[in-house]
């Protein structure tokens, strides 16, 4: 798959340099990062079956739980074009005030 959108979190990351648990989430965003790249997802169920825990929605959106769903990662999938883009990166609780369908 094509990653789009990696900047975002990047500066999510440069911008919380020592807050709660921002290490754990950045190991494990690089690991996601890493078999995302690695994947050739044609439909949501391919998505489920490596991630169980992640969230599909509307809008071809799947949430992600990064560091023990301490953070939420939500991407737009293009399936037919092997393309994922990301939306949005942030804590549970900022995650919990955006519209993952509209973001």
């Amino acid at each position: 798959m094509i990653v789009s959108g990696r900047l975002l979190v990047e500066a999510y990351f440069d911008d919380r340099p020592g807050f709660a648990g921002i290490r754990s989430a950045r190991r494990q965003f690089d690991a996601w990062l890493a078999e995302t790249t690695a994947a050739a997802w044609r439909h949501p169920a391919a998505v489920k079956a490596k991630y169980a825990s992640a969230s599909v929605v509307g809008d071809n959106r799947v949430v992600f739980n990064i560091a023990g769903n301490r953070f939420r990662l939500v991407t737009a999938i293009n399936y037919r074009y092997g393309v994922v883009d990301i939306r949005f990166f942030g804590s549970h609780a900022e995650h919990d005030r955006i519209d993952v369908e509209t973001v």
